[in-house]
């Protein structure tokens, strides 16, 4: 439970007392009131609402009500708790009307006033994060239906609470993530929640430019400034003039153009290629990674300065498997998006295709899921998806954790099947290693020379393996 900033109202000094104990033991930041005009005064003197008020029913100056209606008035996310020795039907329900989360009596047992405000800070805490999602939601309202924020958990509310917040600032953000993860979908939140959310938003792949185009993709060039440069072309910085340039996979920069790139973002300026002068550009700049740049720096791969200019901000979007509790609700987001976009009736997954779903680890997370779930919807036959319809790498899911893998209709190749979980494990782990084998086999309880046995039996000693381990720097930030 995050810290909360609650008030408590009371006339007597030992309830107060209490309360404050109770309250600063749970790591939550309390203020004090002696009465109803003091309590007003707090809460409408405070630059951001409370999160809880704990208040009695009478006090000498006044009523609790007033304390309820203040509060809530003030902000209707604001949970209040009543205390009294005085519970009726009648004052319970008057409290409810005017908004009070529930009641506590005196005299007051401390495990039922701890439970009770746990529940009622939870509360509280769902209508932030609900909030925050329904604020980015709305600012990527001119998107599609599939670039809805989707997920409760808290390391994705987490990132998300980051965005909103980020998104009026001008300071660049620095998107972490492994593949998969959505990082231009927020790089478009940050942007549409800023006032340059009606000017250009321009994405540039840096991994997919050849290092020698690059600076011309970024500056622009002259008519004629190197061979088969035919006209003059303006570059992402100038398109992005007045809003958003979004940097996907920026720790592919080559060394060089880095120094290039660290004065435009330094100066505000660029000097196309083969031009005398630099050109004036406002641009807020979002970049994106799935490589640890702070590794990279360290190895003198990616200049230290360059580093601290685009990380003013980071934003992590953790992976799928960090944020299991939201699969259900992914899951069903994508049927339904699909099963409209084909135009089906109503489509629903077998208990046993649920299953695997939550089973698997998603090493590709969100556009793994995305596109293992159109497929499943595209190949359902009826208004059934059945276990067959899942992409085959699902279904050998978590076996450690003892989740089942179920017989499909016409039966299955139980050494085939075994050959592609082991597969599929190897790779896994293989991948989250970083390729390093020795680290792979720890992750998979093996001793290294058992772990290089799978390999060879499965052929993957060479091919698939040796390619993962040569890809071993860009591969540890996935």
């Amino acid at each position: 439970m995050p810290v909360a900033r609650v008030l408590v109202v009371d006339d007597e000094a030992s309830l107060r007392q209490m309360m404050e104990v109770l309250l600063r033991r749970a790591g939550h930041e309390v203020t004090l009131a002696s009465g109803v005009a003091e309590a007003v005064e707090r809460i409408e003197g405070v630059a951001v609402p409370f999160d809880l008020v704990v208040t009695d029913l009478l006090m000498a100056d006044g009523s609790g009500m007033d304390v309820v209606a203040c509060a809530r008035q003030r902000s209707s996310e604001t949970q209040v708790l009543m205390v009294t020795a005085h519970a009726s039907v009648e004052t319970a329900v008057e409290a409810m009307r005017r908004g009070a989360y529930g009641f506590l009596e005196k005299p007051l047992s401390l495990a039922t006033a701890r439970a009770q405000i746990e529940k009622a800070l939870e509360k509280r805490v769902l209508l932030r994060d609900n909030a925050s999602l329904r604020l980015l939601n709305r600012s990527l309202g001119s998107e599609s239906e599939g670039a809805r924020v989707v997920g409760q958990s808290p390391a994705f509310v987490g990132a998300m609470e980051l965005i909103r917040r980020a998104g009026p600032s001008r300071a660049s953000v620095l998107i972490t993530g492994e593949s998969g993860t959505g990082k231009e979908l927020a790089a478009r939140a940050l942007h549409n929640g800023s006032d340059r959310r009606d000017r250009p938003f321009v994405v540039l792949n840096c991994g997919a430019v050849p290092a020698e185009l690059m600076e011309s993709e970024l500056f622009g060039h002259e008519k004629g400034a190197f061979t088969g440069a035919t006209s003059k072309h303006l570059g992402m910085f100038r398109d992005a003039d007045g809003g958003t340039l979004f940097l996907d996979e920026v720790g592919e920069i080559a060394l060089p153009l880095q120094v290039k790139l660290l004065r435009a973002l330094q100066e505000k300026k660029v000097r196309p290629v083969g031009a005398s002068q630099e050109i004036a550009v406002d641009v807020r700049i979002v970049a994106a990674t799935n490589r640890d740049l702070a590794q990279m720096v360290r190895d003198r791969t990616f200049r230290e300065d360059l580093f601290y200019r685009l990380n003013v901000l980071r934003v992590h979007l953790p992976p799928l498997r960090d944020r299991r509790e939201d699969l259900p609700s992914l899951i069903e987001h994508f049927r339904a998006r699909f099963a409209r976009e084909q135009g089906r009736e109503l489509v629903a997954f077998s208990s046993e295709a649920t299953r695997a779903l939550l089973g698997y680890d998603w090493p590709g997370n969100i556009r793994q899921l995305e596109n293992a779930v159109e497929r499943a919807v595209t190949l359902a036959q009826g208004n059934t998806v059945a276990l067959d319809d899942l992409p085959p790498e699902a279904l050998g899911a978590r076996l450690s954790e003892g989740a089942e893998v179920a017989l499909g209709k016409e039966g299955l190749d139980l050494e085939a099947t075994l050959e592609r979980i082991e597969r599929s494990l190897l790779r896994q782990a293989l991948e989250r290693a970083g390729g390093v084998r020795t680290n792979a086999a720890k992750i998979l309880g093996l001793s290294f020379r058992s772990f290089r046995y799978r390999l060879q039996k499965l052929g993957m000693a060479s091919g698939e393996a040796d390619e993962l381990e040569g890809d071993a720097p860009g591969a540890k930030g996935r």
